[in-house]
């Protein structure tokens, strides 16, 4: 079947996503996405315009170690790596690269923000290509949440591996699902957006609850990942139909209506519609994690770090889920809580103990080990997570509450 061949049936759907979502081989490679809010430090309430920030990477030599750049509707940086062979080549790589990132903005007075949600300004959208205006003119029915998203938040996305066989691919698939809330909790670093409170310790995991349940919210149901989400991609409404010279949303059209119609889409309308659907975890030929907030850049490395391990190492993984599935529901606990709420601290803790004991025993550099082990005596023995780092006092955000 080409990309550009029409879809006639639900099983094209199916036949679709179980040939290019889940594909199946030795777990070889590991992969994420920083993305970060850059900001002024003369002025950070002040927007950075997106051509300054072009403009000066541009004039410099790129990423040492190969990682893209690329840039989301606010102007937020995403630095995604390639694919490398092992989790130490993933940081060893991304790290250069955010070094090399950090060096060319700190002469101009501008970092790399350590949060995962804007805490000096309000959204503005600077990026202008019509996916994104399809996708705000969808969210703008829903409200301001939409354009708070686009713009003004960040976020760490782990990439791995489906798995080997289908067996191992439904193992890998539950165990990153199940895990999410207390991934959530751990790695909470979102409280305070436009210099106000938010209530939530991961304010930047409740815009996504709230967004858009059919898209956004909520893991992809069923036992079967492979079923499940092309049931999901169905049921979603369309953000964006493509057309020359018209792109736009059709919120009261389902993909299964769609399909239905007298004009159905083709298979390159259905790859572009499951880039618009937001689950904690989606596949795309392998698994990206979605769930995880953005990190200083101390901390980065810890959430990859702790995925790979609990996903490669089976016995870890059995540990990390014998742990999450009391919590594996509590998204919108993990957002608000953090690692206050025990069970979700008792679980976060033995998450790591599982992914340090794998670690240890892999080949991974002593000093990624040892970075694992100090957020573990920094936050997840203490209860704590990087929002509780925040001092700020300021009124409760209403549109978060």
């Amino acid at each position: 079947m080409t990309t550009a061949e029409l879809l006639h049936t639900y099983a094209d759907v199916h036949g679709y996503v179980k040939r290019i979502c889940f594909k199946t081989g030795p777990p070889t490679y590991v992969g994420a996405e920083l993305e970060w809010l850059v900001a002024d430090l003369a002025q950070p309430h002040r927007p950075v315009p997106l051509d300054q920030l072009r403009t000066l990477l541009a004039d410099h030599a790129p990423p040492p170690a190969g990682s893209t750049i690329t840039f989301e509707p606010g102007g937020q940086l995403e630095l995604s790596s390639p694919p490398t062979v092992g989790l130490t080549a993933c940081w060893q790589a991304l790290a250069a690269d955010v070094s090399h990132i950090a060096g060319q903005l700190r002469p101009l007075g501008l970092t790399l923000l350590p949060t995962a949600i804007d805490p000096h300004r309000t959204p503005r959208r600077q990026l202008r290509a019509p996916r994104y205006d399809a996708m705000e003119a969808y969210y703008d029915r829903l409200g301001s949440t939409g354009r708070l998203m686009m713009c003004s938040t960040a976020a760490v996305q782990v990439n791995l591996d489906a798995g080997s066989d289908a067996a191992d691919v439904r193992r890998r698939w539950r165990l990153l699902n199940a895990v999410g809330p207390v991934f959530v909790a751990a790695f909470a670093n979102s409280p305070v957006h436009a210099g106000r409170h938010t209530g939530w310790k991961s304010a930047r995991q409740a815009v996504w609850q709230r967004l858009d349940p059919p898209r956004t919210s909520a893991p992809v149901p069923g036992a079967d990942p492979v079923v499940g989400w092309a049931e999901y991609a169905l049921d979603a409404p369309v953000m964006v139909r493509r057309r020359p010279g018209a792109w736009r949303c059709e919120p009261e059209l389902t993909f299964r209506q769609w399909l239905d119609s007298r004009a159905p889409p083709t298979t390159d309308d259905l790859a572009y519609h499951l880039t618009t659907l937001f689950p904690p975890v989606r596949p795309r030929g392998w698994f990206e994690v979605r769930y995880v907030d953005a990190q200083s850049q101390t901390w980065w490395p810890v959430p990859i770090a702790v995925l790979t391990a609990l996903v490669d190492d089976p016995r870890a993984g059995d540990l990390a889920m014998a742990a999450a599935e009391p919590v594996a529901g509590a998204w919108q606990v993990a957002a608000r809580r953090g690692l206050a709420d025990p069970r979700l601290a008792r679980a976060a803790a033995d998450c790591f103990d599982a992914a340090l004991g794998a670690l240890s025993a892999g080949r991974v550099h002593p000093q990624l080990l040892t970075l694992v082990d100090r957020y573990l005596h920094t936050y997840v023995r203490h209860g704590r997570c990087p929002a509780d780092d925040v001092t700020t006092r300021a009124q409760p955000l209403e549109e978060a509450r």
